[in-house]
């Protein structure tokens, strides 16, 4: 089954117009690295091949390991900043789905970090007693916010989907219905990327906070308890003015941004 990497010889790295995905399939794991033109490797990850998988599953694992290594939240908050409407020096784009990511982009430019992975919002920890994260780490926003999350929390709470999908689609149907679990659920993750949004902005004095994805679909279910809980968490001034907003782009945030950036090494050369 392994494919190994692919070779690319000096001449075509020196061609390359900017970082490029490196991608190995091999019989005990999945891995992905972004190569900068000079052979820096920017940021990498990997998980297990999958045991007997089929050509689905193994798939599945592999956009996994791609998701962990391409700024998909950077992209996403680049593309606000870029065509958004955001003219403020410091935002914080936000992906709510199935995970909760994230990427910053600071006068004007997206801020990967040393690693490539600044803007990881989905796992500040916002409980230290709160449930175990897929990253290994517990009390996460990810393990609280997430669609999933909510989905489980209210489950275990007692909430029944009755034949519908038990995703959080329906868990919305529900807080709009006034179900009291449902509505709770929504309240206890708006509460922990309140949290999250509260802690990132001391830290950076972010102008703006754009939040995107599935989850966030929801809009007032979500947004009026973050914004609320915002509110309370939040006690020094600067911390106070950050802006909230629903991504204004929808799933074209990160396309958006992914051309940005290409754009930019276009640019460069």
């Amino acid at each position: 089954m392994s494919a190994g990497p692919a070779a690319v010889g000096p001449a075509a790295a020196d061609r390359a117009p900017g970082p490029v995905l490196a991608v190995d399939v091999g019989g005990t794991k999945l891995a992905a690295a972004v190569v900068e033109p000079d052979g820096t490797i920017a940021v990498q990850g990997a998980v297990p091949t999958p045991a007997g998988g089929d050509t689905a599953t193994v798939t599945a694992a592999l956009h996994r390991v791609v998701r962990q290594v391409v700024g998909d939240g950077h992209c996403m908050a680049l593309g606000e900043h870029w065509r958004g409407g955001y003219p403020g020096r410091a935002l914080l784009g936000m992906v709510v789905s199935t995970g909760v990511g994230g990427g910053l982009v600071i006068d004007g430019r997206v801020h990967p970090g040393g690693s490539g992975n600044a803007g990881h919002i989905g796992h500040i920890v916002v409980d230290m007693t709160g449930p175990a994260c897929p990253c290994g780490g517990r009390g996460c926003v990810e393990a609280i916010a997430s669609g999933p999350a909510m989905v489980r929390w209210a489950v275990n709470q007692g909430w029944t989907p009755g034949e519908r999908p038990g995703d959080a689609r329906t868990l919305a149907e529900d807080a709009r219905a006034g179900v009291p679990l449902a509505v709770a659920a929504f309240g206890r993750g708006a509460t922990a990327l309140a949290a999250a949004v509260v802690s990132a902005t001391a830290l950076v004095d972010l102008d703006d906070v754009v939040i995107g994805g599935g989850v966030a679909a929801a809009g007032d279910l979500l947004f009026a308890p973050l914004r609320a809980a915002v509110a309370e968490l939040a006690g020094l001034d600067f911390v106070r003015r950050v802006r909230i907003h629903t991504s204004s782009l929808g799933n074209d945030a990160g396309l958006l941004g992914a051309a940005a950036l290409a754009l930019e090494a276009a640019a460069r050369q």
